[in-house]
């Protein structure tokens, strides 16, 4: 775990009551950046609903949305284990007692940084009911810990943009060295999630440990032209640099009807399309909504054809992040 050394302390008159958070989902690698870049959407996201009890300890009330997939030991559950280990280096385990919500609004094994999304929304909802102690720069290490948990690696692409918002680089992996990146205020995502099974770690085993230099200097000179774009505000840039020479090619493979749904996305305007994270989800980054609606409008009507079902998601970058709501009680 990257450590930071927690010198604060929690004020019990700040403590809430009760929170609700949501946070969102994410497209890691941002097609070029494989465990580098990511960036958040504003849907879909999970939720989480928090309750300070009388009895110390972490619990989980409830999962729902997760087809009983999920674990409700607080152990085993990366919402719960995550918020048990902030309790404990705050040194207010023994007199903290709090019950969890989990509510799922997107699906498991997606791409979409499930995993993610529900542990931050746990992470931010703890620190926003003891009063917010800690900033999400302090908080990202326990939500990268959530991904070890979760997929056996601790990698901050999706976990960085659903805490930070926007789009964010992680330059550095050991030593957790975050930069937020310059989001231009037309970029679109259009997300399909076909209904087929690609786990995380399948999709890591495909991938080559040794790449060609020929083929790192394409993808050294795309991620630098991606950067760039983002800065200047050119979206001409950051569609010729979104292209993957190193992943794409072996992940693709595991996705049914690849390359023909970036053909249509391509053909109905978009500025790149590729994977989010290991899929199946794709995305066609656009220069606004309407063409990312349209094209994964024909995304779903091709796959629908071969007799596949999708979900769809159009959303402009989240520069937001995790978010609380209202409390419906």
């Amino acid at each position: 775990m990257n450590e930071i050394k927690l010198d604060k302390k929690v004020n019990f008159d700040n403590i809430k009551d009760k929170v609700r958070v949501f946070a969102p989902a994410t497209v890691a690698n941002m097609i070029c950046g494989f465990d580098i870049l990511g960036f958040a959407v504003n849907e879909p996201g999970d939720e989480v609903k928090m309750y300070r009890v009388a009895e110390p300890g972490v619990r989980i009330r409830s999962i729902a949305g997760d087809d009983g997939r999920l674990p409700l030991d607080a152990d085993r559950n990366t919402v719960s284990a995550c918020v048990k280990m902030l309790l404990s280096d705050l040194g207010v385990a023994d007199t903290i007692g709090v019950e969890i919500e989990l509510i799922k609004h997107m699906p498991i094994g997606s791409g979409l940084g499930s995993s993610s999304a529900s542990t931050v929304a746990g992470l931010y909802a703890i620190n926003a009911l003891l009063g917010a102690p800690l900033t999400k720069e302090e908080l990202m290490p326990y939500c990268v810990e959530g991904e070890r948990l979760a997929c056996g690696h601790g990698h901050a692409d999706n976990v960085a943009p659903a805490l930070m918002g926007g789009v964010t680089l992680i330059r550095g992996q050991e030593a957790l060295d975050i930069v937020k990146l310059p989001v231009p205020g037309e970029l679109y995502a259009g997300i399909v999630f076909p209904q087929v099974d690609v786990p995380t770690r399948d999709a890591r085993q495909l991938i080559k440990d040794k790449v060609l230099l020929k083929d790192a200097v394409v993808q050294w000179g795309n991620i630098a032209g991606l950067i760039a774009g983002l800065f200047q505000n050119d979206y001409d840039l950051i569609g010729r640099s979104m292209q993957d020479v190193l992943i794409e090619p072996t992940r693709a493979i595991l996705i049914p009807e690849f390359y023909e749904m970036k053909r249509i996305a391509l053909e109905c305007g978009a500025l790149s399309f590729g994977i989010s994270g290991s899929g199946p989800s794709v995305v066609a980054i656009s220069r606004g909504a309407d063409i990312a609606r349209v094209a994964t409008a024909k995304i779903k009507e091709h796959l629908s054809s071969k007799e596949i079902d999708s979900y769809q998601y159009v959303s402009a970058v989240n520069v937001e992040g995790p978010r609380l709501l209202d409390f419906d009680a």
